[in-house]
């Protein structure tokens, strides 16, 4: 291994990489000049045309932008015996050309670029050199070389590489794109066509490898992408927020984000549901509730129906009437497709009767027999319109209706929970809580189907009901996800206690579930002490192995009585801010206000969780329910038992201290005045 820097003397390879650094930046420029200078008056038809078009070259013209912050390349392949055309490459974040049409960076996702992540000594997959660079501010200060081929060179491990990992962080997440290991590579790099669960702890970074197999995929597949879309779901705005730079940061403008509350925003939600209720409203036998109930409205005829064309007059029979009726129950298709069905097939009768009396209707017949006033007058009174609200609004109002649908399917303590004290005079006025729209979206589904999407990103997934998990499934039904989460952070008393569970209520029971075990961005010490509190809360779950040394990262304050606590917090925020990068204050969430009001008295500024961290505002007042996902430099946590005592019940309380602990990169500082949790003893 060698690595050169800028003050190396022996430069002349370094002067000859910040020169194709040059070069491909000029060469970006150009590609982005030659877009923007294109004129399309002559190749559109239309304005329709125009417009697409326009929108088209704005979207190119914004994913050829040179962010002057972020490296073009990150890393260079020298093959030994490749048949590729010419035997190196720059590796980068997108694809650069020269004016001739040769690659001066190739895309991180293309096939050639692969053994960048996976090559070894073991392995070297054609590799006889990979140099990694280093960069300060984005200019090009450093290399280090791997001679896989030198079989005189030991393993070792990266310091560049290292360096990146543990750069400090300000603003929102940043790409992995230089870091990516061999395990994540291979699950960024998996098929389109099959779902991928990821369970990985605290700093593994499934949220990065989800977001880079989004990246990918649209590589790999962008025209069926294009054509069906993509979706990440995350838990909450704030880490939305968080994560938003990372795909535009690989060239990807074109992917949704999205919470859960958003997917199923049928009604205004206003109101809030007690654990024991929401559970149940969460549970999977609510679909079976709710199918009944939908079903409930068809209704057998039992008069014959005569249709009156012209002078003649056509009688179809109850029994035949019925027997259509059956067999669109029997076929189980959704309730408003059914319901567009049934006059197609009276009119279908109709017409076989013309047929035989010698008559030659053709399909326009069928149509005007299909809307005559008589045959919509059976549709009606057989199938009636749902409206998908009111009927979540009548089993959460009317306990007869609910015990009719609910039998032997929730006991009666579970329907009493369903039922509102206050019935609701109308949808609009009705105070509808999360788990009830997620209903809504049920039964609106059983009416109409839910348009499905080629790929959805579900991260925090350990923290969904099984009904939420269906609202989820509904959008990729013809598509596939990658489902990302930690078991061990599941803070709702929904939380899922198997993966096997949570993709049966997903739709996908055959998806591969990897594991990620190795933390790259938690410091062992820190991982470790909080793996104290797995066996108390997930039994059997393997703890992070953090691959970071960095002792002294963690450590312990105790004051000495609760009204010493908000100054040695606000001792402990500025004691984290003389050092370089993002800091968070992580507190039970009674206790914002009271830190908030500390740290505006001692004139420390600071930021709400989704608020960007800058260069002059590093501090984050983080609540404790809101810390998931998120990453600081360094963590003051303040008084760890209040964030357990906060929680409705003890795992769940443990579970939510184990997110907050492990939320540091750098270094965690916990000051408390009660004693610690005696699980993390």
């Amino acid at each position: 291994m060698s690595v050169t820097s800028a003050t190396d003397p022996l430069d002349d390879p370094l002067a000859r990489e910040r020169a194709h650094l040059a070069a491909s930046r000029a060469a970006l420029r150009a590609m982005r000049e030659d877009v923007e200078s294109l004129d399309i008056k002559d190749v559109t038809a239309n304005w329709v045309n125009a417009v697409i078009l326009t929108r088209q070259i704005e979207d190119r013209i914004k994913a050829l932008a040179d962010l002057a912050d972020t490296p073009l390349f990150f890393g260079r392949l020298d093959y030994l015996h490749t048949t590729q055309e010419g035997q190196r490459f720059y590796i980068g974040r997108r694809h650069v050309h020269d004016a001739a049409g040769d690659p001066m960076v190739i895309d991180w996702r293309a096939p050639v670029s692969q053994p960048y992540y996976q090559a070894s000594k073991k392995n070297p997959q054609d590799v006889g050199l990979r140099r990694r660079f280093g960069y300060t501010g984005g200019e090009l200060t450093a290399y280090e070389d791997e001679h896989l081929s030198d079989p005189a060179e030991l393993e070792h491990t990266s310091r560049l590489l290292q360096a990146e990992i543990e750069r400090p962080r300000v603003g929102p997440m940043r790409d992995i794109v230089a870091t990516i290991q061999p395990e994540q590579d291979e699950i960024v790099r998996s098929d389109l066509s099959g779902t991928v669960c990821v369970q990985g702890g605290p700093g593994t970074g499934k949220t990065a490898v989800g977001l880079h197999r989004v990246a990918y995929l649209l590589y790999a597949h962008r025209e069926r992408l294009a054509r069906t879309g993509t979706l990440v779901i995350g838990p909450n705005r704030s880490f939305l927020h968080y994560i938003e730079q990372v795909l535009p940061a690989l060239g990807e403008l074109e992917v949704q984000q999205a919470t859960v509350d958003d997917l199923v925003a049928h009604v205004e939600v206003r109101g809030t549901d007690e654990a024991a209720t929401a559970v149940v409203k969460g549970d999977a036998r609510m679909a079976e509730v709710l199918r009944r109930a939908v079903r409930s409205h068809v209704a057998l005829p039992t008069e014959p129906l005569m249709v009156v064309r012209g002078s003649r007059r056509w009688r179809v029979p109850a029994y035949e009437l019925e027997e259509m009726v059956r067999e669109l129950l029997d076929r189980d298709i959704r309730y408003g497709a059914a319901r567009e069905a049934l006059p197609q097939r009276i009119a279908h009768a109709v017409l076989v009767r013309m047929e035989e009396a010698g008559e030659a209707p053709d399909d326009r017949v069928q149509n005007a027999v299909a809307r005559n006033a008589a045959v919509k007058a059976v549709v009606k009174e057989c199938w009636p319109a749902v409206d998908p609200a009111k009927l979540v609004l009548r089993l959460l109002s009317d306990p007869e209706f609910l015990a009719a649908h609910a039998e032997g399917v929730l006991s009666e303590d579970e329907q009493k929970l369903l039922l509102w004290a206050k019935p609701a005079r109308s949808v609009k006025s009705a105070k509808w809580s999360a788990a009830d729209a997620v209903l809504v979206d049920e039964t609106k589904d059983l009416v109409e189907r839910t348009h499905s999407l080629g790929h959805v990103v579900l991260d925090e997934a350990q923290d969904l009901s099984p009904m939420q998990y269906r609202a989820v499934g509904r959008r990729c039904t013809t598509g596939s996800a990658t489902v990302l989460g930690d078991l061990a952070q599941g803070t709702t008393p929904w939380a899922t206690e198997s993966w096997a569970q949570a993709l049966e209520h997903l739709g996908k029971p055959e998806a591969h579930v990897e594991e990620l075990t190795a933390g790259f961005r938690v410091p062992r010490e820190v991982i470790a002490y909080a793996s104290r509190l797995l066996p108390h809360m997930s039994p059997g779950l393997a703890p992070v192995e953090s691959v970071r040394e960095n002792p002294g990262s963690l450590e312990l304050r105790r004051v000495a009585g609760p009204e010493e606590l908000d100054a040695a917090v606000i001792a402990a925020c500025v004691a984290s801010l003389a050092h370089e990068g993002s800091i968070g204050l992580i507190a039970a969430d009674a206790r914002i206000a009271p830190l908030a009001g500390a740290l505006e008295a001692a004139g420390l500024a600071h930021l709400s969780p989704g608020e960007e961290t800058t260069a002059d505002s590093r501090l984050t007042l983080v609540p404790a329910s809101l810390a998931k996902g998120l990453e600081y430099d360094y963590v003051v946590l303040d008084e760890p038992a209040a964030v357990v005592d906060g929680e409705p019940d003890e795992r769940t309380g443990l579970r939510r201290l184990y997110v907050a602990l492990t939320r540091a990169v750098s270094g965690l500082t916990v000051v408390h005045a009660a004693d610690m949790p005696g699980q993390l003893g």
